[in-house]
């Protein structure tokens, strides 16, 4: 399949790399000759700006990011677009998740925030602990000056329904596991963050392709060009897309890109 010029979109997360975030040598080589072929490369993540930073990646030389869902979108470091949750409504989004018994992290264009004593004995809040280092700020010390765009959310001993009840004004809700979900400011997805940024470069839609693993990336699976499911990744992904490559551990990422005939 011979390809002209498109804009190849990946997720991060079980696309790109692992969740000891070793990348394989054989996504980083796609990479290399998708930018040797002409193509734009970017990421698309749900993970906001803030934790996505990571020199080894960034290293891989992306021409643009879109991040926390579609909420910010880059190319060659120039901010193309952002949004940022009013104060008023971020005060009232904590106060809320807090009473029904969520465990927040608010997820911004610099910090990630949280408390503290929710993720003590926590895998994961020790990770975002560990890797964002003074990028991380505690909701109390900082209370009411945050800057977020999204935010997830640990669901242990919460009224679920409750909570997203109350929210569901405002944001629509990723629900991941029994555990964890991402709540997303009501319009955003990956999605539209692909189709804002394709058109500032002024690629259509039909010439994009996606490369993702979780349910968050159905809706960029679904409006790309050509949507690519990892093989590691969920059944209805798998199902929505186009191709299923093999899994990212297996050189899933460069199987598909030479299969599309992209390198």
């Amino acid at each position: 399949m011979a390809a002209s010029r498109k804009a190849v979109y990946f997720d991060i997360d079980g696309t790109l790399w692992d969740r000891a975030n070793y990348i394989p040598d054989s996504t980083k080589e796609a990479i290399r000759l998708l930018k040797e072929k002409g193509h734009s490369v970017m990421i698309c993540s749900g993970r906001c700006r803030g934790y996505i930073h990571n020199e080894e990646l960034l290293g891989l030389g992306f021409d643009g990011i879109v991040s926390g869902c579609g909420t910010m979108i880059e190319y060659h470091d120039q901010v193309l677009y952002y949004f940022r949750v009013p104060k008023d409504r971020a005060v009232w989004t904590v106060e809320t998740s807090k009473r029904f018994g969520m465990r927040p992290i608010l997820e911004g264009r610099e910090y990630l925030y949280l408390y503290r004593e929710d993720f003590m004995e926590d895998a994961y809040g020790q990770k975002l602990m560990r890797e964002n280092g003074p990028r991380l700020r505690l909701i109390d010390e900082t209370w009411g000056e945050w800057e977020f765009s999204k935010f997830s959310v640990d669901m242990r001993d919460a009224d679920v329904q409750g909570c997203f009840a109350e929210l569901s004004e405002y944001y629509d809700f990723l629900v991941h596991s029994a555990r964890v979900a991402e709540i997303v400011p009501r319009g955003f997805d990956k999605a539209r963050g692909m189709r804002q940024l394709s058109g500032h470069l002024g690629i259509p839609i039909e010439d994009t392709v996606a490369f993702g693993d979780g349910m968050n990336d159905m809706g960029m699976i679904r409006a790309a060009g050509i949507g690519v499911a990892m093989g590691n990744g969920v059944d209805a992904l798998k199902s929505a897309a186009d191709l299923v490559a093999p899994a990212m551990a297996e050189d899933g990422v460069y199987a598909a890109c030479k299969t599309l005939g992209l390198i």
